[in-house]
């Protein structure tokens, strides 16, 4: 738009200065000479005639007139001014530039006044806007260059903040190139550097502590064995609760592994499906599939298990029987979807806890009350965000719970 605008104006700037105004000085001499022709007398209209090659012409012998947008518009309207709204004007520019003039005294004849002195330029003024555009296209041209080279390392900027939001290990920026952008590249950096530093610094804090403290479990465990024959009852609840604790510390340590360490790979999500649920169904059909062709991902295969045994684990748990495991293809959004459903028939989800559950140490105790650190949804949020997936909870129309895996599918 500003390229056009600044066009536009220099094209006024023109036609409203030099070309227009030697035009018009043009028209008014040729409307003066007219005029001075036809009030001398016969032998001062011979020396005019020898003069500036004015010629008495009958009709047959006058041309059509020529449009030469805006120049012989300007001679017309002016002419007609001063000689009288009655005149008619006829311009021609090729081979030789005239102007014929008629008006009623003249009876059945024009005045033909040559254009030697000054040609008409209406044939460049097109040349000029030609020329205009061309320019303002290399103009539009050099601008969308010089802004996609700009809005480059912003896209990369994106990128990289979209790996480090899925906790994905980031390469540092190359801080060259225009300065304001450097600094922006070397803030970002020194962003990354911190994230992972702390996310190192928590990783190494928990397992610290996981390991810490299953030592003094794992003594305490052996003890009450010890002690199994003479209070069996006793013994056997401090163990259970020993398990239970080793089993909060194998979740705590669980969710710290996001497997972003993890090599990826092509993968066929219903053959780890498959793997989760052939122990489960070892004794009879416990989780019933239903498997649609789709293509292989790439995924890290490890964590893309720990995910689905989450899910499978949590429907078998609070939905009791009826589990079921589907995948299937589908559109929405203008995207293509490849998802993942673990259906159950328990009690389903309140509606405002739903985003609520996948946070850590958070349990839909209204809907479900069981025992539970609250972590294995988050650890399924967090595995899945990596891989660039969304998972959901919904509750299903005829009752029960559909968690939902979408993995979006390339173009």
């Amino acid at each position: 738009m500003v390229t056009l605008f600044s066009q536009v104006l220099t094209l006024l700037y023109l036609l409203s200065n030099e070309d227009l105004l030697v035009d018009r000085q043009y028209s008014h001499g040729t409307a003066m000479l007219v005029r001075a022709y036809w009030a001398s007398g016969p032998a001062a209209r011979h020396d005019i005639e020898e003069m500036t090659g004015i010629r008495v012409m009958v009709p047959e012998q006058v041309p059509q007139g020529e449009v030469h947008w805006p120049y012989s518009g300007i001679f017309t309207h002016q002419l007609r001014d001063e000689l009288g709204d009655q005149t008619e004007v006829r311009v021609q520019t090729q081979n030789q530039p005239a102007v014929w003039i008629h008006q009623p005294i003249y009876g059945n004849y024009w005045l033909k006044v040559p254009l030697y002195a000054h040609p008409l330029r209406g044939q460049r003024v097109w040349l000029v806007v030609t020329w205009l555009v061309l320019i303002g296209m290399l103009s539009t041209a050099a601008a969308w260059l010089l802004v996609r080279q700009l809005n480059h390392p912003l896209k990369m900027l994106e990128r990289a903040a979209q790996r480090i939001g899925r906790g994905q290990t980031v390469r540092l920026l190359d801080t060259s190139g225009p300065s304001e952008i450097s600094e922006v590249y070397r803030a970002f950096n020194q962003m990354s550097q911190d994230v992972e530093q702390a996310n190192r610094d928590r990783t190494m804090l928990l397992a610290g502590v996981s390991h810490d403290l299953r030592t003094p479990l794992t003594r305490m465990r052996l003890s009450s064995e010890l002690l199994s024959d003479a209070e069996p009852e006793l013994t056997d609840g401090m163990i259970r609760d020993i398990e239970d604790m080793d089993a909060i510390l194998e979740q705590f340590m669980s969710y710290i592994r996001d497997g972003s360490a993890e090599p990826t790979e092509d993968a066929d999500i219903n053959e780890l499906i498959r793997e989760v649920v052939a122990p489960l169904n070892s004794n009879g059909e416990v989780v019933r599939l239903c498997l649609a062709e789709v293509p292989h991902l790439t995924l890290r295969r490890l964590s893309m298990k720990r995910v689905l045994i989450n899910l499978i684990d949590n429907a078998l748990v609070h939905g009791g029987s009826g589990v079921e495991v589907c995948t299937y293809l589908h559109n929405q959004d203008g995207q293509r979807l490849l998802t993942v459903s673990v259906l159950d028939r328990g009690p389903g989800v309140e509606a405002l806890e739903n985003d609520a559950l996948f946070s850590p140490f958070i349990r839909g105790d209204q809907a479900r009350s069981t025992k539970g650190t609250g972590l294995g949804l988050a650890i399924v949020k967090r595995i899945a965000d990596s891989h660039g997936a969304r998972v959901q909870l919904l509750n299903r129309v005829d009752g029960g719970t559909e968690a939902r895996l979408s993995f979006v599918l390339p173009a």
